[in-house]
């Protein structure tokens, strides 16, 4: 093409050209070509500088097939670094969860918050691993070699892994029943549960409890309490129901997939009742009152002390 022709039998055809004024250079060529040379000087200057001239003119951009492979390989590294420490996506394979999460959403559930600490909540959402027994009886199918590596770098749920989806109830230090037919009782408070559960479906149809949920486990059920085998229905299991908190993989924040779905799943306004949360702020309470009354204590004796020495 015309890139080629400026330094072969051509190039007097060119100046002849430049003499009458005509543009020959054709439109293979770019302006940054033209501008090698200082004040845009002729086609044949700065040739033979195998740089690409005097190192004034702008650098020949590199091919976008070269850099496809290293954007890729970013690219697949940003969503490999998403799925471990930011967000990762699951689907949900039952309606355990309706109507909050129908069978076949997708939810993004937050891994960031753990990382600094954060523990699982009343009211949450969570995604967690079979803590075991669980999903004994059920099979996970068998994905294709690229079904696994998109799962395996966070584009696409998981199709292998035993995780569940489920709503906490309770935490650690928290004392859970109900009797069949009636409500969910949470440390002495009955909960309203109309605002998430699924419609006809009844807060217990068995009696369980009172239960003391060990500390750093969570007691969880679902909102479809008629089609979700929960913490009630393993109680006999290592755990007697909970699971720990170590097992769980995050809280589930939004409905991403379908888009007419999309929807926030925020904790409900049952669980900031007041009083609800007694159980667990009666130690602390106690304990910062021993800590405030001590030095009280220490001072006292010590002016007892003082009194005792004057009087001798």
């Amino acid at each position: 093409m015309a890139v080629g022709a400026r330094s072969g039998h051509d190039e007097p055809d060119e100046r002849a050209g430049e003499a009458f004024g005509d543009d020959t250079t054709g439109d293979d060529v770019t302006d940054d070509e033209q501008a090698r040379t200082p004040g845009g000087g002729g086609p044949g200057e700065g040739d033979d500088d195998p740089a690409g001239g005097s190192g004034n003119g702008p650098r020949r951009q590199r091919s976008f097939w070269k850099e496809l492979p290293l954007l890729v390989g970013i690219a697949l590294v940003l969503a490999l670094l998403i799925k471990t420490f930011l967000v990762q996506a699951f689907s949900i394979p039952s309606e355990s969860m309706m109507n909050a999460l129908q069978k076949g959403d997708r939810v993004l559930v937050d891994k960031l918050t753990p990382w600094f600490g954060s523990e699982p909540e009343r009211g949450e959402v969570v995604v967690f691993h079979d803590p075991g027994g669980w999903l004994e009886s059920q099979k996970t199918p068998t994905p294709n070699v690229v079904q696994k590596f998109l799962s395996f770098i966070g584009l696409m749920p998981s199709a292998e892994e035993k995780d569940l989806i489920k709503r906490v109830i309770a935490v650690g230090g928290d004392t859970v029943s109900c009797k069949e037919g009636g409500k969910v009782v949470l440390n002495g408070k009955t909960l309203d549960e109309t605002g998430y559960l699924y419609p006809g479906s009844v807060p217990c149809q068995d009696s369980f409890g009172p239960i003391k949920v060990p500390e750093n486990r969570i007691w969880v059920m679902g909102d479809n309490r008629q089609n979700s085998l929960d913490s009630r229905f393993h109680q006999q299991l290592p755990g007697g129901g909970t699971v720990s908190n170590d097992e769980v993989v995050g809280r589930a924040v939004v409905i991403a997939w379908p888009v007419t779905r999309w929807a926030t799943l925020p904790v409900p306004d049952v669980f900031d009742q007041a009083g609800l949360a007694q159980a667990m702020t009666a130690a602390p309470v106690g304990a910062a009152g021993l800590a405030g009354a001590l030095p009280l204590v220490l001072w006292r004796r010590k002016k007892l002390a003082v009194r005792r020495t004057a009087a001798e």
